[in-house]
């Protein structure tokens, strides 16, 4: 492995949203790409808020992705040991002081800076405290400089500076003891030795608090990348009423990781006009220089059709693999019987867009007791189908040949020495065996149900008839 270590650190406060999974997908891939480590690492100092089923759905998530780590995951929780040893360092080094004000004096404080047309930042009052106040809570502030620039070159978005006096003096630990998110992120990524950071463009902000905290504690400061982030198509931040944020979600709405995978890459990345890679083209080609500089607008049809890319040119067994649950939710268990289900997908694959609609087409292969459309039945199973529909049973019932080529035939041979067009008999025989008018081609049905189970529907079709004669 090289010096090269990237981390994704999500708050378990919910589900991996979209923007959270790409900003750990280009982590992934330049660590990939570079053959770095990817670190994961949970960000769970938010006590109140972080719960174990949220890490369990990020873990989750990722795995799906196909978003495999080389360390971790860590837990902030568990390094508040450390996290203290670096305040009390700051403390002693006097780049850091107790801050006696309470929340009512610092509101007050901050209604006065605004009511003045000063911008509300710290007024450093506890700054030159040399003696503690024993008894009293405090909190702990960074001794920030009062002059000067911070800058950084930001590989996304180029040179980037902020004015020093514009920063006041971070609270780096809460009067209660814990640490606050921009002091335990530097030490994490100092610790752990992250070389690049790549996040969301919503952290620019605190990225030159953490730079003198870097410089502070005298470690070294990574590289940062700066994302832009997901919109809707209203060109708001992307949230739940633009549609599904959560990426199982996409799952459970029938998408495949793959199509994901490829849809979230180009969501701000950009290989001239290619739209298609597989993971290794994602990895040989991806880079962060090629990030774009503005949002990434999410759509929702673009996604769509990369799903429907994938499942028509996928794996039909490995499909089989993942439609079984989808079949399962829908009373449906191959293994109790019926046709071998990657086979049953093949017929299915070309027009299915997600994993939702191959199931409900695969249904008719597993349930016997065909259910008729009305309207399909009206026009296509009347009594005046009843000889053709007979008659091709009968042929069907000598026939050797079940293959699709083979069925074709019989169809042909059929349709020739009855004097009739297929459009006078195939109808009839696609609603008798599935119930509906669309469905694949009646050659690739006849031939995946087999004879018997064919015979059987067709038999069911025409006693219905006979009865009504």
């Amino acid at each position: 492995m090289s010096d090269i270590r990237l981390r994704f650190a999500p708050s378990p406060t919910g589900y991996l949203h979209v923007g959270g999974a790409r900003t750990a997908l280009f982590n992934w891939l330049l660590a990939r790409k570079l053959g770095g480590t990817f670190i994961l690492r949970i960000e769970d100092t938010d006590v109140a808020r972080s719960t174990e089923e949220s890490v369990n759905a990020i873990l989750e998530g990722m795995r799906w992705l196909g978003l495999d780590w080389d360390e971790g995951p860590y837990f902030q929780s568990d390094l508040f040991p450390v996290y203290r040893e670096y305040v009390q360092k700051l403390l002693d080094q006097r780049k850091a002081y107790r801050c006696y004000c309470s929340p009512e004096e610092l509101e007050a404080k901050r209604e006065q800076a605004l009511a003045e047309g000063r911008k509300p930042k710290y007024d450093g009052t506890c700054r030159g405290l040399t003696d503690e106040i024993p008894g009293k809570p405090f909190a702990v502030r960074f001794r920030a400089p009062q002059d000067g620039v911070t800058a950084f070159d930001d590989l996304v978005k180029g040179s980037i500076s902020f004015n020093n006096e514009e920063l006041d003096d971070l609270i780096i630990q809460r009067s209660d003891g814990t640490p606050i998110y921009n002091f335990t992120v530097v030490i994490d990524d100092a610790t752990m030795r992250i070389s690049t950071v790549i996040r969301g463009d919503d952290h620019i902000s605190n990225t030159p608090r953490q730079i003198l905290l870097y410089q502070a504690l005298g470690f070294p400061v990574p590289r940062f990348a700066h994302v832009p982030m997901i919109l809707g198509s209203d060109k708001t931040r992307l949230s739940k009423r633009h549609g599904a944020t959560s990426v199982m979600a996409y799952r459970d709405m029938g998408y495949l990781p793959e199509a994901m995978v490829n849809y979230l890459v180009r969501l701000g990345w950009s290989h001239g006009d290619d739209e298609i890679f597989s993971r290794e083209e994602l990895i040989e080609k991806f880079t962060v220089e090629a990030i774009g500089k503005s949002a990434g607008v999410f759509n929702p049809d673009k996604l769509l059709w990369l799903n429907a890319h994938y499942i028509k040119s996928g794996d039909p067994a490995r499909l089989a693999e993942l439609l079984i649950p989808f079949l399962r939710e829908r009373g449906v268990n191959p293994a109790d019987g019926g046709p071998d289900l990657a086979t049953v997908i093949t017929t299915l694959q070309e027009r299915a867009r997600t994993m939702l609609e191959l199931a409900d087409g695969a249904l008719f292969y597993y349930r016997s007791e065909v259910v008729y459309d009305e309207e399909a039945a009206a026009k296509h199973l009347t009594v005046a189908h009843l000889p053709n529909l007979a008659a091709f049973a009968e042929r069907l019932a000598e026939w050797e040949e079940m293959n699709f080529a083979g069925v074709e035939t019989l169809f042909k041979e059929f349709c020739a020495a009855q004097g009739i067009k297929m459009g006078q008999i195939g109808p009839s025989v696609r609603v008798a065996l599935c119930g509906v008018t669309t469905s694949p081609a009646i050659y690739d049905v006849i031939a995946v149900l087999g004879r018997e189970e064919t015979l059987s529907r067709l038999d069911r079709a025409i006693s219905c008839l006979n009865a009504r004669a």
